[in-house]
């Protein structure tokens, strides 16, 4: 468990901060922004679970969690010696993956068929639950972006993948089951 005794440390001062193996990057690099965006995701999740309850407050707790884990697998750079090491980096998993893809085929499977894209809004919970996984899908692209240079785990592009995935289900399922779904009409203001 992380202890922080001090928040303020003033290493970051000069525009760096430090990855979780102790390399220091400038603040704007694409890796702390990948991982920053992570964590704007988690903040995002946090005021759509103002307007949650039951079930979808606890999944939605779960990835909160999953997005600290995709953090620590984030900043610490992918090595081959991870196993090696007494401890090893934090990674993101297949089974997270797989747990979002199930969670994905029991909403769908209660949804509405989907017959036009649909408008983000509806409910005020469908509306956080699109910016969230408006936040994911940059995420994921600057997660993607990385992996040209760096190596990343692959679990963590899947699992931001499936992540804007069960955003879109679930607000279309807080949107009546897709029922109060707002339809795109291609062209209607022309």
């Amino acid at each position: 468990m992380v202890t922080l005794n001090k928040i303020y440390t003033r290493t970051g001062d000069t525009g760096e901060t430090a990855l979780g193996d102790g390399t220091r990057l400038p603040k704007s690099s694409l890796r702390v922004a990948a991982y920053g965006t992570a964590d704007e995701l988690n903040s995002c999740i946090g005021v759509a679970r103002l307007h949650s309850n039951g079930k979808l407050d606890d999944a939605l707790s779960q990835i909160q969690n999953d997005l600290f884990d995709l953090g620590a697998d984030l900043c610490c750079p992918h090595h081959d010696l991870d196993k090696e090491k007494e401890y090893p980096s934090l990674r993101i998993v297949d089974a997270q993956v797989k747990r979002l893809e199930h969670e994905i085929d029991t909403i769908t499977a209660n949804l509405d068929p989907l017959k036009s894209f649909i408008l983000p809004g509806g409910s005020t919970l469908s509306a956080y639950l699109h910016i969230c996984r408006t936040v994911a899908r940059r995420c994921e692209r600057l997660v993607v972006e990385l992996a040209k240079t760096d190596t990343i785990n692959p679990a963590a592009i899947k699992y931001l993948n499936r992540l804007s995935d069960w955003f879109f289900v679930t607000a279309r399922f807080e949107n009546n089951a897709g029922r109060n779904d707002i339809l795109w009409v291609p062209g209607a203001n022309r």
